[in-house]
């Protein structure tokens, strides 16, 4: 009992540390742990490591039963599947059979349940907390006691899944179970359990990745007869902007940080990248207007441009080379003082924006 309760006090300090190191870490390694919940299909996956796909795991446990069955812990076995739903949520259904013998009692419980996981990451690490209901059998053997009964529950906890692989996982938790014992066979009408869990994960499908839109390539011009070559006409040169500004309203829809389709202007800083190797130390900075929270506001523009980092690094431009940044709701564009909110939004549309810094795109000159 006292070394289930030291495991389990482990977990718990373990899930704590993972969630405060997410907390710190997202701004400047992540996307952000702020998602909005029109920003596209749920299906789709940030990262290698989100997958979205159905899961099995299955399970060993340890079992600390109610004191008052006088017992001390157990050990048993679990099967889960589950899914996730949203950037934030899983959904776990799961049975569990542990069991306890002790010289001559013997004590077994058997639960089937479900639980909704809320995932403070979609990372290779996720710290979570989880809450469900269910059922659970609970039978005892004892000299004078021969009694079992099935009773409906409520659990509460916290875990931390581990990603492997893609297609592979690890995943820890503890939670207390609270059972309303019906038709007092056991002479009391509650039972609080806990149950420490270790289980292998393994998801159906790999990652799937949000869909990118490629250009039609031209038609190839008609072959022409060969002709002089006119005298070289002087090298143009090269443009240089230092702010390349695009909207978030052909980026993004509104308070998302999912791209859209076709991003052609995407493409033609990723052309002008892949022609100039030496261009380095490219910042992209995503904005906000002043609608909602601060915090909220600055996870969504840097997840905005983390999400033009990962687009330009999908068409082949190393990541050592492009560095994202959000700003939330600062340097704004425009001031607005709309009452209506859709006329708010609409003044607003400048300040949502995405920047890219120290880009040298060469156009031709007529």
């Amino acid at each position: 009992m006292n070394n289930l309760n030291k495991i389990a006090a482990a977990l718990a300090i373990l899930g704590c540390s993972t969630g405060t190191v997410f907390a710190q870490t997202s701004s400047d390694s992540t996307s952000g742990t702020s998602y909005s919940t029109d920003s596209g299909s749920n299906d789709y996956s940030s990262s290698q490591w989100d997958n979205r796909s159905w899961y099995l795991m299955p399970s060993i446990n340890g079992m600390a039963p109610d004191h008052k069955f006088n017992q001390g812990h157990g050990e048993g076995v679990g099967l889960h599947a589950g899914k996730a739903l949203s950037d934030h949520w899983d959904i776990q259904f799961g049975a569990a059979y542990s069991r306890d013998k002790d010289n001559n009692t013997y004590y077994k419980q058997d639960t089937l349940g479900v639980d909704a996981l809320y995932m403070f990451s979609r990372d290779r690490l996720k710290p979570f907390v989880f809450a469900g209901t269910g059922a659970e059998h609970d039978r005892l053997n004892a000299p004078f006691v021969d009694a079992s009964r099935t009773s409906p529950y409520v659990d509460a906890g916290l875990g931390v899944q581990y990603q492997l692989a893609p297609q592979w996982a690890v995943q820890a938790d503890y939670r207390r179970q609270h059972a309303w014992m019906r038709g007092g066979s056991f002479g009391f009408d509650k039972a609080n359990t806990g149950l420490l869990s270790v289980g292998l994960t393994y998801y159906f499908d790999q990652p799937k990745m949000a869909p990118v839109a490629q250009a039609t390539p031209p038609a190839p011009e008609p072959e022409v007869a060969a002709q002089p070559a006119p005298p070289p006409a002087p090298v143009a040169p090269a443009s240089h902007f230092e702010h390349y500004t695009l909207s978030a309203t052909e980026l993004f829809a509104f308070d998302s940080a999912q791209l859209r389709p076709a991003q052609p202007k995407l493409d033609e800083i990723a052309n002008a990248l892949q022609q100039d190797p030496s261009i380095n130390n490219v910042v992209i900075t995503g904005y906000t207007d002043r609608i909602g929270p601060d915090g909220y506001n600055l996870k969504l523009s840097q997840r905005r441009a983390e999400a033009v980092r990962n687009y330009l690094i999908s068409k082949g431009i190393g990541g050592n080379r492009l560095t994202a940044v959000g700003k939330g709701k600062a340097d704004p564009v425009v001031q607005c003082h709309d009452k209506r909110r859709s006329d708010l939004i609409a003044c607003l549309a400048p300040n949502r924006r995405v920047e890219v810094e120290q880009i040298t795109i060469e156009r031709k000159v007529q």
